[in-house]
């Protein structure tokens, strides 16, 4: 307890990735130093393969975070009010987090030597942010001239076997229309190997001072739905398989249905908000052909420590049966909601839509809500109420404006945010007049 790891068979490891690889023998040599010690000490640990050393690692990268030296005019940090948790500023530009945790790299930060280790490590998949092709546009949207030409390397990564997953935040008036479509053109000349293509929406709060940024209205909405059936027919027909999808997002500001199970292989895109509500749906419905979705986060290094937004939600709870049940969500995904419950049974339990006053603007999924919307939208609620609030609200116990559960004016109930577990839920409270969750 309290020691300091200083190296691991004579090297000093930068990350986790490294740490995995150096402890995997049967025979690791430590050098660690103890508190104020002026001296390390060398300590020996035999073991089998591949067993871990029961280590807690608190940092996925232990020499600093490549931080992100963009300045995106759509960038959703700079949208932040002030006084969230410190870590929510951070912006970070690494392909090591990349790898662990899905998060998504411009590669204006990228070097040879960063090639050379992705390569000889197989470190895949990565996850790359196109926004366009068009190298003028990509470096002003990025305002950094080296995005013009830091595609280069998502060239030198897909010819080397890494698997890559891109997206493009798509900025009405900017980078949609004709740019757009040049951009899916190019993907599939330029870019044929890349795995998928997320097309996702820019999100605009109040706290936005770009003048060029605004949310989509449904008709800019439904050209780019257009433009991504489009391209799946042409990806199908010229690659032999459905490589650009567009989020769930822009159907519901379409006023679309989003596409059902059975156009998605994987949740690869899980973050961009591609696929989840028909995975959500088929969960909840109790089907089995989603059982081969995943996220792709920690598919290769599970000693990775939790993360932000993928650090623990909340513990268990007990709570007593009331005279109704709500669940709590945002705005995009209460009328889904109400459609599935009176799909399946449950037509008597309430949907409390918490608007989010918070951001404001566009911003309308759950993962976003604040304990400040959810203290105003509980304020009137029956104390009598079970309220069931998806997980993906909090990071260790904390919303996003630092508010805790014991802010609420009720008691909530959190629920993992998967169809099965709501589910589960509901009927555990229908059957047996409480919920373990």
């Amino acid at each position: 307890m309290g020691d300091e790891l200083i190296s691991i068979n004579g090297r000093e490891p930068t990350d986790i990735i490294e740490y995995q690889q150096l402890i995997d023998g049967d025979l690791v040599t430590l050098i660690v130093k103890r508190g104020e010690e002026a001296l390390s000490r060398k300590v020996t640990i035999k073991k089998l393969v591949g067993e871990p050393l029961g280590l807690s690692i608190d940092s996925a990268v232990f020499d600093r975070i490549r931080t992100c030296d963009n300045h995106c005019s759509f960038c959703f940090i700079y949208q932040l009010p002030k006084g969230m948790r410190r870590s929510l500023y951070v912006k970070d530009d690494d392909f090591r987090l990349s790898f662990l945790y899905g998060n998504y790299t411009t590669l204006t930060r990228f070097t040879e030597f960063d090639l050379e280790r992705v390569v000889e490590e197989g470190l895949s998949p990565l996850y790359v942010s196109i926004h366009s092709t068009n190298p003028e546009l990509r470096a002003d949207m990025l305002r950094n001239p080296r995005g013009a030409t830091s595609l280069r390397w998502l060239r030198e990564l897909l010819r080397a076997g890494i698997e890559v997953h891109a997206q493009v935040v798509v900025c009405p008036g900017v980078n949609d229309g004709l740019e757009l479509e040049r951009t899916l053109h190019d993907v599939i000349s330029l870019y044929p190997e890349l795995m998928t293509v997320a097309l996702v929406p820019v999100g605009v709060s109040d706290f936005s001072l770009e003048e060029t940024m605004r949310p989509h209205n449904a008709e800019e909405a439904r050209h780019v739905v257009a433009l991504a059936d489009k391209f799946q027919q042409l990806t199908l027909e010229v690659l032999g398989r459905v490589t650009v999808f567009a989020s769930d997002e822009f159907y519901l500001v379409a006023g679309l249905t989003p596409p059902s199970a059975i156009k998605f292989e994987s949740l690869d895109q899980a973050e961009n908000g591609i696929g989840l509500v028909a995975a959500f749906c088929e969960s909840f419905s109790g089907g089995t052909s989603m059982e081969k979705l995943g996220t792709g986060f920690f598919q290769s290094v599970d000693g990775a420590p939790e993360w932000g937004y993928r650090a623990p939600r909340g513990g268990n709870q007990v709570v007593q049966r009331g005279d109704d049940v709500l669940v709590v969500t945002g705005e995009y995904a209460a009328p889904i909601l109400r459609d599935l419950l009176d799909r399946h049974g449950f037509a008597d339990v309430g949907i409390l839509e918490v608007a989010n006053s918070y951001f404001g603007g566009n911003i309308k999924v759950a993962g976003l809500l604040t304990g400040q919307d959810l203290i105003q939208a509980l304020a009137d609620v029956s104390p009598l109420s079970v309220c069931l609030l998806p997980d993906v609200c909090l990071s260790e116990g904390r919303f996003l404006d630092g508010l805790t559960l014991e802010d609420l004016p009720h008691s909530v109930i959190t629920v993992r945010t998967t169809g099965q577990d709501l589910r589960s839920t509901l009927e555990s409270v229908r059957s047996k007049g409480l919920v373990l969750s």
